[in-house]
């Protein structure tokens, strides 16, 4: 059943006006009532008890290390703590039935210094944090409640301490976790839930959730992402509304009806088992919550979690949508000569500078190696780490085989770690290094790098290194209590240009390696130092081969790399003799008269990468314009841009380059992004010379003037970053006659409709890229639903992922108001069009009608028309339907198993490079559309047999 807490203290307590006296003279210090005053305290317990809530939690929010220290009293922690909790327990244990026990939450609140910040170092936090939940557990804590949380390195302290404690005294008590989460959609410090929700679960808690800052309308975007996400409980104590100041102070508006029925909707919702209030609830709220939820069972959820890192600010998943995660490589001291200068040379800005490159270069997490002979790695690590917690948006990667670097830079991050790495190199006894890192990993709740590195040495064979990922993933989940998902095993690459014959095969052996160790555990992560592979060539020939290789690696399997982003090269971008022989060396094609090593040498011979660019910008100015121009924004390419779009004005208005041409190449983009083909910062590159083009064009297009047609608000969704639609859909709208607040990228849907009420918009408009996008913007639409704003906010969909079908099926049964797919910025235009024509309430406007929306009846799926066919239509619907000229099968014309087997593996390949799933039908274009359009002679002979 549902667990009902109780409601705010601090306004309680004040309600009996203590003097200083009560206060021994610490006036505002509440926690001294519990040894001055024991029975106002449980005058308090009491009220709440008398409505009936299940928990009472003690008078201890500030009995910890910063609040008791500004009073200078904080060696009073543990008393403070254990009188509290008696007071608690006595008033619990009087209320208590056999069936209806009463409980007590031991309160750990946040205190006023954050750890992030260097207010306070983490270990004397954590200490400090063992003495509160230490005196909570001895005076008969059920549960220790970390609550109102603002900072996740804080959260992690207090946790930290909390298990410390009950480790120490033996008994089962529940650790709760409550984060807070501020109007604009964050923590105090810019934690997003999922960053949260990733650092925390991990640590161990029993229950996770919301509490204090706003209301429960404000709760219920976050919350939902917990259901959808958490596997452990959840609970929510809201304030009862948000604080409006008056001349008599704080005045909190929501009433007990609405904190009871939103209380009742989040447990049907989200399946919530404890609820409660914070500021501003009071008895009389919480008797109504009691009676709202009695008889409510949570209701059953079946989480999805998203194995990953987190940052101070953002989660960041391990499996990437169209991509391998990249972990880049230049903040490494032992790879970057660059960041090796600046750290020896006690320049941490440059530091962190180079960090903030490799963001913009796209990589996903940073690898941090401050490694160096004669350095205290320690001190180099914790200055680091400590910059870069709160400097880089992305999560990090402790790169470090000492024990001491890595614990230091795990108590200056309060996100989620990625600790690399673990290995058999000593062994896995007692004192081996094994064991020292996997006790740091377990008590930060890092995920972890594990190299197929045993006692014999660093795995060459793919037998080999299978063998000892096997013997990893098994101990670090038996022993360790590690999810496979959490784990990165790196199968370990090495040079394959070096000539010798031991190494020829090095690269096949990775391959293999990856491809099998997927097949065993397919829910573990793989990942590679990739650049070993490419050693002693040069940089030119480097970047080729380590892309080729890049590439076969992730068919096999792998999920992440060590890279520098920027520097990985698609395939498509690719010479095709290069990647020929690339491919040849990787898989060691030696032939008579033909060595490919040899053979690669000569292609990058005085060749540098400049050179590389130079010969593809020759081969570009060859082109036709209109191919030259779609091929800049493929390639990414600006240099000459403005040269080539000033001759296209020439020959073609402005609208119809940037329709016919431009966002050609964008489809183009879109494909390969899609099939794997090109990583998402070359499609940024794409999209920004997509952006100047647009913009040198968009003095060209003809304007509407005079009064505003209609307003729209337009936003990527939260965790996507492309723009270049979206922003193409604003230049088009606001050169129609529409005004567009543009939010940008990475909107969580609280931003959105505040700026929709704000703006007072008449349509909202969401973006996105990614897939991952598609489950936001419903997610999104079921928020419109639970605010009641579906009414008011007719929405516009688009994006690469999207489809029709999905959005005038799925999410039209989702969403309570108006929704429509706009496949590109001109469709955009003309739904905007009809839903101010509706709107306005012209004569005849109507909305174009929906797709057949899907229905069950029963066990049967039917389809019903959403709209008749408007008047107007010309299609003609009386046509006459022909009969088949016969049923069943026949045999047309007869192939052998051999062949038709050879034809299905040759299509299956042909579609996996495409990115179709066949068997679904797909989302681009179809198999037979490919075969003509991609000039496949082979394979349009298997099509017409």
């Amino acid at each position: 059943r549902v667990l009902v807490a109780d409601g705010a203290m601090g306004t309680m307590l004040q309600a009996y006006d203590p003097s200083l006296d009560d206060f021994e003279g610490h006036e505002g210090c509440n926690e001294v009532l519990n040894v001055s005053r024991p029975d106002i305290v449980a005058g308090v317990h009491e009220a709440y008890l008398g409505v009936g809530v299940d928990c009472v939690e003690t008078n201890t929010f500030g009995a910890n290390l910063a609040a008791l220290a500004e009073y200078e009293i904080a060696d009073k922690i543990y008393e403070y703590s254990l009188a509290g909790a008696r007071i608690a327990r006595e008033c619990a244990d009087r209320f208590s039935t056999v069936e209806r026990p009463r409980f007590v939450l031991g309160s750990m609140g946040p205190g006023t210094k954050l750890p992030t910040l260097g207010h306070v170092p983490y270990g004397r936090l954590r200490d400090a944090y063992e003495v509160n939940a230490a005196g909570l557990v001895a005076g008969g804590a059920d549960a220790l409640i970390v609550e109102t949380c603002q900072d996740l390195l804080q959260v992690k302290a207090a946790i930290n301490g909390a298990r410390r404690a009950v480790a120490a005294s033996g008994r089962d008590v529940v650790v709760i976790a409550q984060v807070t989460i501020e109007t604009n959609g964050a923590m105090l410090l810019g934690s997003e839930i999922g960053a949260a929700l990733t650092a925390i679960e991990p640590l161990g808690v029993d229950v996770v959730g919301l509490n204090c800052a706003t209301g429960p309308a404000e709760m219920s975007e976050h919350l939902r992402y917990l259901a959808k996400h958490a596997r452990v409980a959840l609970s929510c104590m809201p304030n009862a509304g948000l604080p409006e100041l008056t001349s008599d102070g704080a005045y909190y508006p929501l009433s007990p009806v609405e904190l009871a029925a939103a209380h009742a909707q989040f447990v049907a919702e989200y399946g919530l088992s404890l609820v409660g209030g914070c500021c501003g609830t009071t008895p009389e709220h919480l008797r109504l919550v009691v009676e709202a939820v009695d008889g409510l069972v949570p209701t059953s959820r079946r989480p999805h979690p998203e194995a990953g890192a987190a940052s101070l600010y953002q989660h960041v998943p391990f499996r990437q949508d169209t991509s391998y995660l990249a972990i880049g490589e230049r903040t490494n001291a032992n790879g970057s000569k660059a960041f090796r200068e600046a750290m020896l040379a006690g320049d941490f800005e440059e530091c962190v500078d180079i960090a903030r490159g490799q963001v913009r270069d796209g990589a996903h997490l940073l690898d941090l190696c401050v490694d160096y002979v004669g350095r205290d790695g320690a001190a180099d690590m914790r200055e680091l780490a400590f910059r870069f917690a709160t400097a880089s948006t992305l999560p990090i990667v402790l790169d470090s085989t000492e024990p001491a670097v890595l614990q230091a830079g795990l108590e200056m991050l309060g996100g989620r770690a990625v600790v690399n790495s673990v290995n058999y190199e000593d062994g896995d006894g007692p004192d081996s290094r094994f064991q020292q890192i996997m006790k740091l990993v377990v008590e930060h709740g890092a995920a972890v790098v594990a190299l197929t590195i045993d006692e014999q040495g660093q795995a060459r064979t793919a037998d080999w290194k299978v063998q000892v990922a096997s013997r990893l993933i098994e101990e670090l989940t038996g022993s360790w209590g590690m999810r496979v998902e959490d784990i990165l095993i790196d199968c370990l690459t090495f040079p394959i240009a070096t000539g010798q014959e031991e190494t020829r095969r090095d690269g096949i052996e990775t391959i293999e390696a990856i491809s099998e160790l997927k097949r065993r555990y397919p829910q573990v992560q793989t990942t590679l130092g990739l650049s070993n592979v490419s050693f002693g060539l040069n940089p030119a020939a480097r970047q080729v081969l380590n892309s080729v290789f890049l590439h076969e690696c992730v068919k096999a399997g792998l999920d992440s790399a060590i890279v520098h982003a920027s520097k990985i090269v698609p395939m498509a971008r690719i010479a095709d003799e290069q990647r020929q022989v690339a491919l040849d060396l990787v898989y060691d094609r030696r032939r008579e008269g033909y060595d490919p090593l040899a053979r690669f040498m000569e292609l990058f011979e005085g060749v540098d990468a400049a050179g590389v660019r130079q010969s593809r910008a020759a081969e570009l100015a060859g082109l036709p314009l209109w191919e030259r121009l779609k091929r800049r924004i493929i390639d990414g390419e600006r240099k000459g841009l403005e040269a080539d779009l000033e001759e296209a004005l020439g020959r073609r208005p402005a609208l119809e380059i940037i329709n016919e041409v431009l966002l050609d190449g964008m489809k183009t983009v879109g494909e390969l992004f899609g099939s794997g083909e090109m990583q998402l910062p070359f499609v940024l590159q794409s999209a920004e010379v997509m952006k100047a083009a647009v913009a040198f064009l968009e003095p060209h297009l003809d304007r509407v003037e005079g009064e505003t047609k209609g307003r729209i608000v337009l936003a990527t969704v939260k965790g996507d970053v492309h723009d270049i639609g979206k922003n193409l859909v604003d230049i088009i709208l606001s050169n129609n006659g529409y005004e567009v607040v543009n939010l940008g990228i990475k909107q969580p849907v609280s931003a959105i409709l505040e700026a929709a009420e704000a703006k007072q918009a008449d349509v909202i408009g969401m973006s996105g890229l990614l897939v991952k996008s598609t489950v936001v913007m419903k997610e999104n639409l079921q928020e419109l639903n639970a605010r009641h704003m579906a009414g008011r906010f007719p929405v516009l969909l688009g994006g690469a992922a999207l489809t029709r079908a999905y959005v005038e099926q799925d999410l039209a049964d989702v969403y309570e108001g108006e929704v429509r797919y706009a496949r590109d910025a001109f469709e955009g235009l003309r739904l905007m069009d009809a839903f101010m024509a509706v709107k306005r309430g012209v004569a005849g406007a109507a909305l174009p009608p929906l797709r057949q929306r899907r229905v069950t009846t029963g066990a049967k799926l039917v389809r019903t028309p959403e709209a008749e066919i408007p008047a107007r239509s010309d299609v003609v619907v009386d046509n006459p339907v022909p009969s088949a000229p016969f049923y069943g099968s026949r045999v047309v014309k007869g192939v052998s198993l051999a062949e038709y087997a050879a034809f299905l593996d040759e299509r299956a390949t042909f579609m996996g490079q495409w990115g179709l799933k066949a068997s679904r039908g797909g989302s681009g274009p179809s198999y037979e559309e490919l075969v003509e359009t991609q000039g496949r002679p082979r394979l349009r002979m298997w099509l017409e047999r």
